[in-house]
């Protein structure tokens, strides 16, 4: 079974946040908490890592799924930001919002939906956010449940589920299982892809404004 460790959601314990990511360096996948949902993670740029995770989730794997990033420089490193998006990306981030942007040519092709665009979170979290600092990559962004179902978001329940498949668990109690805010942004256009966690009302003004 998984190791699980027990971290500060405000104060994250620095050799935890180190060893979570060494086990990312070494093609492992862990747990970890965001401001939503806990999460199913790896470096996106670890092919082998990536296909584990979609075995693990039983999961189409045509179906993209998002990371996160630690700031807005990050994010235009994998992602074509127009002004109008840094504005809305600027004012709405950390949060609980997943954007869809165009991917740039760093995205890993296992990433990328059919239309080269890419969905990019900073969770408003501690812990993740010190864990893709320390990395220095991104991590995968996707619930930690078998696809189809409700997320996990119990760590005995984390641990009985997901224990047997992953190689470390970073739990810091119960969470919500709501998930992100999905919002659209490409070609400067606002759609609302899936209400969860964030206010969506402001999108949608500018999704019904046009």
């Amino acid at each position: 079974m998984a190791v699980m460790l027990s971290v500060h959601p405000v104060t994250p314990q620095a050799r935890h946040i180190r060893r979570a990511a060494d086990v990312l360096r070494n093609d492992g996948v862990i747990v970890y908490p965001t401001d939503t949902v806990y999460g199913l993670g790896c470096d996106i740029t670890n092919k082998h890592a990536v296909e584990r995770i979609v075995r693990i989730k039983g999961r189409d794997p045509k179906k993209p799924m998002s990371f996160v990033c630690a700031d807005l420089t990050h994010i235009s490193r994998y992602a074509r930001v127009s002004n109008f998006a840094y504005r809305i990306l600027k004012r709405f981030l950390p949060g609980p919002y997943t954007f869809v942007l165009e991917a740039s040519r760093e995205v890993p092709r296992l990433l990328l939906t059919k239309q080269k665009t890419v969905g990019i979170r900073i969770p408003d979290h501690p812990v993740c956010l010190g864990l893709v600092k320390e990395l220095g990559n991104p991590i995968l962004s996707t619930s930690a449940n078998p696809s189809g179902a409700d997320p996990l978001n119990q760590p005995e329940e984390i641990q009985r589920v997901l224990g047997g498949q992953v190689d470390l668990i970073l739990e810091c109690g119960v969470l919500p299982r709501v998930p992100s805010t999905v919002v659209s942004l490409v070609g400067e256009r606002v759609q609302v892809l899936r209400e969860g966690a964030g206010d969506a009302s402001f999108f949608r003004e500018l999704e019904e404004a046009g």
